[in-house]
């Protein structure tokens, strides 16, 4: 299934650390009745992902803000602890943002967003990039093409496209 606006997304479990360690975080309960911004990325720590795609989100923040997105949330084949500790050492937790595990790829594959590059070693990771969603609904759907970049993906672009 590879997404379009109109799409309703698919029910999905995704994870995050807590007090306890890994939690569950069902995301049509994020999504339900609110405006979301959601952004995946092929992994936690790496280049392009690191410095140019989560920092876009940190500096567009404030104009989803004004615009009524009540979340933003980034989206990783990683686990949970891989997640919390990125969110920290990039600023995204601290910006707001939220960064959630789809450890097992399922949601990923669920929406046709999944890919391997094995020379690379990214196994079964999520290609980049950016919805905006309004219950549950996606509304702007804006996926990557070229390679090592986020010019479609990144924060500004899906900011002036809602």
């Amino acid at each position: 299934m590879a997404l379009s606006a109109g799409d309703r997304l698919p029910e999905a479990e995704l994870l995050t650390l807590g007090e306890a360690g890994p939690e569950q975080v069902s995301l049509g309960e994020k999504l339900a009745g609110r405006k979301v911004v959601i952004f995946a990325l092929p992994g936690a720590f790496t280049p392009t992902c690191s410095v140019a795609h989560v920092p876009s989100f940190i500096r567009t923040k404030g104009g989803f803000d004004e615009k009524g997105v009540d979340e933003i949330i980034c989206i990783s084949v990683n686990d949970p602890f891989v997640m919390k500790a990125w969110g920290e050492a990039t600023g995204a937790t601290e910006a707001g943002l939220t960064l959630l595990a789809d450890a097992d790829c399922a949601f990923t594959s669920a929406i046709g967003m999944e890919f391997t590059a094995e020379p690379a070693g990214l196994i079964r990771r999520s290609k980049r990039y950016a919805m905006y969603v309004e219950d549950g609904t996606v509304k702007v759907f804006h996926e990557e093409t070229g390679r090592g970049t986020c010019e479609v993906s990144g924060g500004e672009a899906l900011l002036s496209a809602i």
